[in-house]
């Protein structure tokens, strides 16, 4: 499939009605994607979630209108898809730090202005094919501590490493009940809303089904399903985060394009083991919940 022009249509169909409601699920069918295997595709491509993105050009074309118009604040958030002026005076004033009508009498044009997206043709690299291993991955259950943060101005990549360092120093893995191997520790990534960005991220250690969590820790089990499963490169202490950033990055630019396979929607997780132990040769697995693709989708 064509991933360029996929989400280049997209963002076509977002331009052409930041003045109407316009979903996640709607955009997802005028991709030809399932709505989850959209978002991330989306997100990877363009730098922003969805949502975040259509957010920050109705505001863009706001301020656009109020600096070179004499529209009325009113016309001007109906035109750019806000239904009320009340949420459309709070979301510029986060935005920009002034009220819209603060904002008209401004000697320029400042703050963050997000210009229409486009995806340049080489940023699908090609090269080398990924190639993981599908597997099935029975029903498995884990004791561990969570969180919960949102996929949004980069709220998670802030959030997840200092709960990994809490997680780390205080040695919490070493508490959790009877683990099945005390030298595997998964990272999980679940309960994931699309609409508003929210999901769950859980440090864990897979136990017996049943096993009782002690206080401040949480019990969960998830079912059995298919996974493309990602070695990342071997790197050092130093570069071992950007080796994993680099491979999550590929996986949606590189390999699910050339695959005849979708992110199904599931628990995606990444599992740490005696091989991310010592400071040299550094690598660890990432599990993608994955599905073939529907056959009414466009090659």
């Amino acid at each position: 499939m064509d991933y360029i022009n996929c989400v280049q249509r997209t963002l076509d169909f977002i331009e052409e009605n930041l003045h109407e409601p316009i979903c996640l699920d709607q955009l997802a069918e005028v991709a030809y994607f399932s709505p989850f295997h959209f978002h991330r595709v989306f997100q990877t491509m363009v730098g922003d979630t969805v949502m975040d993105y259509i957010r920050k050009r109705r505001l863009t074309c706001a301020a656009e209108r109020l600096f070179y118009t004499d529209e009325s604040v009113t016309s001007i958030s109906i035109a750019v898809g806000f239904q009320y002026q009340e949420s459309f005076n709070r979301a510029f004033k986060k935005a920009y730090g002034v009220s819209p009508k603060q904002y008209r009498s401004a000697k320029r044009l400042s703050g963050p202005l997000q210009g229409k997206a486009y995806l340049p043709i080489n940023l699908l690299l090609g090269g080398q094919q990924m190639e993981p291993k599908i597997i099935t991955k029975p029903a498995f259950h884990i004791i561990g501590y969570e969180l919960k943060t949102k996929n949004e101005n980069g709220q998670n990549n802030k959030d997840i490493p200092e709960f990994w360092q809490q997680y780390m120093k205080n040695k919490l893995g070493c508490n959790i009940p009877n683990p099945i191997n005390q030298n595997v520790e998964l990272g999980i990534c679940t309960d994931f809303n699309p609409k508003t960005n929210e999901f769950v991220y859980i440090i864990g250690m897979e136990v017996n089904e049943g096993s009782q969590p002690l206080e401040g820790m949480v019990y969960r089990s998830f079912p059995e399903q298919e996974y493309a499963v990602f070695t990342t490169p071997k790197a050092n202490g130093d570069t071992f985060t950007a080796s994993i950033q680099s491979t999550w990055n590929n996986i949606y630019t590189e390999w699910f394009p050339q695959s005849e396979f979708e992110h199904s929607g599931g628990t995606e997780f990444e599992l740490y083991d005696e091989r991310c132990h010592g400071n040299e040769n550094i690598e660890m697995d990432i599990y993608i919940p994955v599905q073939k693709v529907s056959m009414n989708q466009p090659s």
